[in-house]
């Protein structure tokens, strides 16, 4: 598992290292059931506290990412089943309701792979500028 930790990064290093570890889980780069290394090994490896790589791996405990089994160890943990959701219906006569139930799920998809908020925000405006060309050149 490669994670590194950027000093002059805006995201403190306990962020940074959740984030790569959600990331990875996301993209199965790290299968349900691998083992992550210890607290103090990982942080050593990456030449940070301790308590920066354990405040990361209790966040992604809290957030069903990962498993902590004391003396163990800790791993990846197997997605909690969720019902089958169906797309909410736009309130009556809300325009964009489709739109809207598909900017959760891409939300939703791209906070699981580890993306974040500006990430995200530029992907959609590249789609949104690269749609807008196509259209005008539909239009000529």
């Amino acid at each position: 598992m490669i994670i590194t930790v950027d000093p002059r990064s805006y995201l403190p290093p306990f962020e940074q290292v959740r984030d790569q570890i959600r990331g990875r889980v996301g993209t199965g780069e790290l299968p349900v059931g691998s083992r992550l290394p210890p607290v103090r090994r990982l942080a050593a490896d990456l030449g940070v506290a301790p308590n920066t790589v354990a405040r990361a791996y209790r966040e992604l405990e809290r957030e069903g990412v990962l498993d902590g089994r004391g003396a163990r160890g800790t791993f990846v943990a197997a997605p909690p089943q969720q019902p089958e959701r169906t797309a909410e219906p736009p309130a009556s006569g809300e325009p964009g309701g489709d739109v809207r139930n598909s900017v959760r799920d891409l939300v939703r998809r791209a906070r699981d792979t580890g993306m974040d908020r500006a990430a995200v925000l530029a992907l959609v405006s590249r789609e949104w500028d690269a749609a807008s060309v196509t259209a005008g050149e539909e239009h000529r």
